[in-house]
Order: C-alpha cells, then sequence, then structure tokens
C-alpha cells in the first residue's frame, strides 16, 4: 500500500522567497488598480455646454477619467475652505482674474512648476500658482443710430456729460466690471479710477442689472444708447440664427477701447491646482493639455474665446470678423490683485 504524504518545504530559504514573492504581488496589486482607474477631479466654474469635448478628448489622449462638480464660484471657493485637506478636487477652473485671486488670496492654489506652460502660455497671462487659457475682451457696444463710434472710442469717455442718461450696464460687483476697474486704477490711478467712475453712474439710462447679453439687447432696442460687454456674448449673437438675434446685430456698432493708449482690457479663464490635490500628477497633465493646440483651438470655437497660445488655429469666422485689436497687456496678476480696490471704488462711487 503507497502512503500519500503532505508535501514539506525542503528549506528556509525556499520559504523566505516565496514570502518574498507573495509580499510583491500584494504591493503591486493597488498600483494596478491605481493605474486601471486613473482619475481627476475638477470643480468648474465655467457652465458652458461646449466644455464637454474638452474633458472627453483629455480622457481619451491620457485614459483619466474626469469627475466634475459644477457650481458657482463663491459657493465652490467656500466649499473647498470647509473641506480643507479632506477634500478631493484636484483643479478649479473659473472665469475672470478677480474670481482666481480669490481662491488664491485663500491659499487654495498650490505653485505649479512646468516647462510646458511655461512656453506657452504668456508671462503677462500666467502666475505662479494659475494660468489663463482663453481670452475675452471688454468692448464698447453702441447704437448706430444714437450715438457715433467717435464718441465712445475709450473706456473713459463713458463719464462724459454727454452721455447722460445713455449707458447700460451690469452690475458694478460682477468680476467682469471689477476685473475692467482694476485695469483703470493700475492705468490711471485710484483717483481718477473714481472720477471715472463717478461720470459713468450720473450717465446710467437704469440701474444696473441683467448679463451682458441683457445690455447689449438694450443698446439695439433703444433703451440706452451704449455699454460695454465681453467679446463671446456678442459673437453668439452674431451666430445665431434667431431674427431677433440677427436684427440686434444690425442695430449696434463695436468698438475696440483704448487703442491709443494702454488697450482694450482682457478678461480671462483659467484654473490652478489645489493645495491639497489628491492627483497632482493627473492635475499638471489636465493643464498642460489645456495649452495644448487642439483644447486651445476648441475655446475658440466652441466658446468663441481667444487662446493665449500663438499657434492654436481659431475656426471660427464670426470671432474673426472682429478683427485684431491692442490689448491690454498689464499681467493678470496685478489685475487680480486690484479687483478688491475696485470694488472699494465703486462702492463709494455707487456703482451698485
Amino acid at each position: 500500500m503507497t502512503r500519500l504524504s503532505t508535501p514539506v518545504l525542503s528549506s528556509r530559504p525556499a520559504l523566505s522567497r516565496c514570502v518574498r514573492t507573495l509580499a510583491a504581488v500584494a504591493a503591486l496589486v493597488p498600483l494596478l488598480a491605481q493605474a486601471q482607474t486613473a482619475e481627476l477631479n475638477i470643480y468648474s466654474a465655467r457652465h458652458y455646454q461646449t466644455d464637454e469635448a474638452l474633458y472627453a478628448n483629455f480622457t481619451k489622449a491620457t485614459g483619466i477619467k474626469v469627475n466634475r462638480l459644477d457650481g458657482k464660484e463663491d459657493e465652490l471657493v467656500e466649499r473647498l475652505r470647509n473641506e480643507g485637506a479632506r477634500s478631493p478636487a484636484d483643479i478649479l477652473i473659473t472665469v475672470d482674474a478677480a474670481r482666481l485671486e480669490v481662491a488664491d488670496s485663500l491659499g487654495l492654489f498650490q505653485p505649479v512648476q512646468s516647462k510646458l506652460l511655461d512656453s506657452r502660455v504668456p508671462a503677462s497671462l500666467r502666475t505662479p500658482t494659475w494660468f489663463s487659457f482663453s481670452t475675452r475682451a471688454r468692448v464698447i457696444v453702441y447704437n448706430k443710430s444714437a450715438l457715433k463710434a467717435e464718441q465712445v472710442q475709450n473706456y473713459e469717455d463713458l463719464a462724459a456729460p454727454a452721455l447722460k442718461g445713455q449707458v447700460c450696464v451690469r452690475s458694478g460687483s460682477h468680476p467682469y466690471n471689477l476685473s475692467l476697474g482694476a485695469a483703470v486704477i493700475a492705468h490711471d490711478g485710484e483717483a481718477k479710477a473714481e472720477s471715472w467712475v463717478r461720470g459713468l453712474v450720473a450717465n446710467f439710462a437704469r440701474s444696473p442689472k441683467g448679463g451682458d447679453t441683457d445690455q447689449i439687447r438694450a443698446v439695439a432696442a433703444g433703451e440706452c444708447g451704449v455699454t460695454i460687454s465681453n467679446t463671446y456674448y456678442l459673437v453668439r449673437l452674431m451666430r445665431s440664427t434667431k431674427a431677433d438675434d440677427v436684427a440686434a446685430m444690425k442695430a449696434v456698432g463695436i468698438v475696440w477701447p483704448n487703442q491709443k493708449t494702454w488697450g482694450t482690457h482682457i478678461n480671462i479663464s483659467g484654473a490652478g491646482v489645489l493645495k491639497h490635490a489628491p492627483h497632482k500628477e493627473a492635475a499638471v497633465k489636465f493643464l498642460e493639455y489645456l495649452a495644448s493646440d487642439q483644447a486651445q483651438g476648441y475655446f475658440a470655437d466652441g466658446n468663441n474665446e481667444w487662446p493665449v497660445v500663438a499657434s492654436a488655429a481659431v475656426v471660427n469666422k464670426e470671432l474673426d470678423s472682429l478683427g485684431r485689436f491692442k490689448p491690454d497687456t498689464l499681467p493678470v496678476g496685478e489685475l487680480a490683485r486690484n479687483a478688491a480696490l475696485a470694488q472699494k471704488v465703486y462702492d463709494r462711487a455707487g456703482w451698485k
């Protein structure tokens, strides 16, 4: 009768090798799982459906899954403050330098070192902690039947007594206008900026209300003679086939302000890596992707914004039709730092 025996390890070295092998496999399993589930968590205040392609294309190119939380700027910043080191967020995306400065001043961002970003994003459009990825211009829009372009060549002209009762604007507390005020302060000084705002307020046709598109429609309808608007709102109307939008654009003219002085104010859209980002490497990859020619071109075609990267192609005939202009080259960091002062100036002068 043959007895079956239990197998016995023949030596301690063999046992040691087996243990080391099992330990190596155990260590590899979570790394493999992480590679298969690479992800990025984005808090976004850009409320544009056209941005969906940006996220989809990034995932397609890198295999990194994008999880996105959309919200209003103030709500997202407050959420990040409350979450602190426990925050799952890697990236904050928003529009306007003033909003990015609020987040930066609260210590929500961390410095990013990237040769690619430094080489592609102009120095005036980035800071050590956040980067601009698209621009819009804040232009003057006037009713061609009520005013002549010569009357409104500069932002400062909107305070002229001849325009009393002619100016429509959105709230002075809106970041688009705060950034403009920050630029005026930087170029003309605080005292002159306040004098300008007082003259502007004296020329209001009505109390500030609505968004930029509402102001354009009011000018087109003759409710007021002139307003200030970001260009991408204008291009939206230019690309529309609705009869009312077509008629509105025929009624208004567009002026690039301050072409003989400091240039037309530029508004930006930007992003930064958050201080407690759990996926920092993926976050930097995403910022670098936003500076790629593909993504930059999409900002132009998808949301009527200009790329910040010079080599990016713009395939948007309506945006192109606005022509070339002299932009303000004030560094966005300086612009952002003046935003709080701009709010104080507006409050004193009565631009609510």
